[in-house]
This record gives C-alpha cells, sequence and structure tokens, in this order.
C-alpha cells in the first residue's frame, strides 16, 4: 500500500474513532441507551441519571413532558445536568419505577404516583382524586398549601424523594362500545381502570383491570375489555381507542387533574448541591406550567374531528355522577380509617378545597354563564 492510500486509510479510521468517542461523551456512563440532547458540554456533567418513564415519549402531553422538562435541566444548567429518559419497560416495568428508584437501580424516574396504590395506600392522593381538586387548585395546594411537604414526608418513609414535574387537564371518563345510561350498566363491565377511580366502579359491580397505555388498544381490540379510561382525548386517540370505541365519555370524574412526578433516590438527592437541585426544582416547575397550557390548548381539535371518525362525545347523566360521587366519599371514608397517612394528607386536601371554595365560589363566571 503506498504512502497516500495509507495516509488516507488512517485518516478515516481516526475520523471514525473521534466520532465514536464524541457519541459515548453524551451517553451515561455504561449505558448503550438513547443520546442526550446536544448543545451541552456532556464531558462536564455532574449529574447523569438514566430516568425510566411510565409513558411513551411519543405521546402528546401526556409523555413527551419529559423531554421538555430533560432539556431545560440541559440548557439551564449548561450541560452539567443532564437526564436521559428510558422508554416504558426498556430498563424499568412501567410500574415499577419507584420500586428501582428506592431499590437504587436507577437513579430517578418520570412516573404517576397512582401506579403505588397498592404498596403505598395514599399515593393516588397526590395522583389524582375522584371529584378531587382541578388542575390550578391542585397546584396550589402543592406549592402553597402544604402538599408538596406531605409528598415529601409519604414518600421519604420509602426512600424516595419527589418534585412535582407535571400536570394535565381532566381525564375522559372512558371509551365505550356500549351506552351508559344507569350505573346498572356498569356491571359485569370489563374495563381498564387505574387509581381510586378503579376502586369505585368496582364497587359499582365493574371488573377492573390495570393495564400498561402501549397494552390497552390490543386488549381492547380483542375483547379482553370492554372499555377502557387512560387520559386525555389527544392521547387515547394516537393511541387508537377511537377505531374501536366510539362513545367517549365525560366528564373525568375520576382524574379531575392528574399530576406527573419526577422520583429521586432519597440517598441521590442528598447528595446534589443546591445549584444542581435547584435545576431540577425550576425546570420541573416550568414543566408543570408548560404541560397543563398544551394540554389545554390541544384537546379542542381533537373533540371538532369526532363527528368525522364517527365517535361521539357523551356527558354522563346528573345522576350517575351524584351516585358516583356518594361511593367516593365511602371509598375514600374507608381507605382514611385504614391508613393513617390517607388520613392526614386527605384531611389537608380537604381543609384547603374548603377555604380555597369561598375565593372560587366568588372570583370566577359560574361553568354555565
Amino acid at each position: 500500500m503506498g504512502i497516500t492510500n495509507r495516509t488516507a486509510l488512517i485518516a478515516v479510521v481516526v475520523a471514525f474513532l473521534t466520532g465514536m468517542l464524541a457519541t459515548l461523551a453524551v451517553r451515561p456512563p455504561g449505558e448503550g441507551g438513547p443520546a442526550v440532547a446536544s448543545g451541552g458540554d456532556a464531558t462536564a456533567a455532574t449529574v447523569r441519571w438514566r430516568v425510566p418513564v411510565a409513558f411513551s415519549t411519543t405521546l402528546e402531553v401526556l409523555g413527551d413532558n419529559v423531554l421538555w422538562v430533560t432539556d431545560a435541566m440541559r440548557r439551564a444548567s449548561g450541560g452539567a445536568v443532564l437526564l436521559t429518559p428510558y422508554e416504558p419497560g426498556e430498563i424499568v416495568p412501567a410500574f415499577n419505577i419507584v420500586d428501582a428508584v428506592r431499590e437504587g437501580k436507577v437513579p430517578a424516574g418520570y412516573t404517576w404516583l397512582g401506579y403505588d396504590q397498592g404498596k403505598i395506600p395514599a399515593a393516588p392522593l397526590l395522583g389524582a382524586v375522584p371529584f378531587g381538586m382541578e388542575p390550578w387548585e391542585f397546584m396550589a395546594w402543592w406549592f402553597e398549601g402544604g402538599g408538596r411537604e406531605h409528598g415529601e414526608a409519604l414518600y421519604g418513609k420509602y426512600g424516595v424523594h419527589p418534585v412535582l414535574c407535571g400536570l394535565i387537564s381532566p381525564e375522559t371518563a372512558g371509551w365505550f362500545r356500549k351506552p351508559i345510561e344507569a350505573l346498572t350498566d356498569l356491571e359485569g363491565l370489563k374495563i381498564r381502570f387505574a387509581g381510586l377511580g378503579g376502586r369505585v366502579i368496582e364497587r359499582l359491580g365493574a371488573s377492573v383491570t390495570m393495564l400498561p397505555g402501549g397494552e390497552i388498544f390490543q386488549a381492547l381490540e380483542k375483547g379482553a375489555i370492554d372499555a377502557t379510561e387512560f387520559a386525555l382525548p389527544n392521547v387515547d386517540q394516537d393511541l387508537g381507542f377511537d377505531r374501536v370505541a366510539k362513545l367517549n365519555y365525560y366528564p373525568g370524574w375520576h382524574q379531575p387533574a392528574t399530576s406527573t412526578h419526577l422520583v429521586v433516590n432519597a440517598d441521590v438527592w442528598a447528595g446534589l448541591t443546591d445549584s444542581e437541585r435547584g435545576v431540577i426544582e425550576t425546570a420541573c416547575t416550568a414543566g408543570v406550567t408548560r404541560n397543563l397550557a398544551k394540554a389545554e390548548a390541544v384537546q379542542g381539535a381533537v373533540l371538532a374531528g369526532f363527528p368525522d371518525k364517527g365517535v361521539t362525545a357523551v356527558r354522563l347523566p346528573v345522576p350517575i355522577l351524584r351516585e358516583l360521587e356518594r361511593v367516593t366519599a365511602r371509598v375514600m371514608a374507608e381507605e382514611a380509617e385504614r391508613d393513617e397517612d390517607f388520613r392526614v394528607i386527605h384531611a389537608s386536601q380537604q381543609a384547603f378545597r374548603d377555604e380555597y371554595a369561598l375565593w372560587k365560589r366568588f372570583a370566577y363566571l359560574p361553568r354555565d354563564f
């Protein structure tokens, strides 16, 4: 081989190795996972976390918020805080994120705390409460009404630090093949449902199944379930529920507001500097505002397109809502009696709502004005 050819070959090899090293520099140490967004000096990163998420990042509003938040952290820190999201099930099952964080398998995760209901009875109060607070009301309770302190105390017992990082509008009450005209229509119904709302409709005779978002469409299409609730209209549409079930019920009585949290291993959180914590908390707080704004912005267009798809948006009759509310009150009272943490947090939320109701009643126009 001539000198010219050898020189050219060496140049090619050097360029290839340089590219490989640049790629590896923006991945978490020891990981072959997705690269973080460009724009920061990855070699100067002081925080590099793998972050499993509960919802696919391809889902607008519900899933993509974590991408916005982690990019905001990177930009605000000049590349010092690099969090790399991993899709549901890629490194941790969607329903086991908090366990993985607590056990130190991953430093942090992004999830809905209602999935912890079986292990932490009070957890759903931090995720979504039937007939509970609306989004801005929950935000006020969390940041200014003692909610954050209650959340940190609850999860601190399990070695986890929660940071409110996302908040969305009311969900739909579900997608059904057949009309729900009376509570008897719920008897024997096989439905995917989550959180405290699932406990309520179980009391009314429904058979409740918990499935992660990626498995719902197949179960609905094949008849393993008769109906489902999951998220916002735009998210449910992206998952294809409107192709199988043509009746979309409202309002989302079971989740008037739905919050998501960045959960961090307590020892990992304690080891951060004030600056690092500040970047994470600030980006998550911005994520809450941005998430809610986007959730509110995109739903109208989805509902406007229902007729073209043969989908009908239906409001649940008031008598059914009143009965659901009555059963909800009973379930909440029973949970509070069984679990002290549930009782304390629920009492805090109720006290805040009672006080807030005075302002809400006088300050805002009636919904039916």
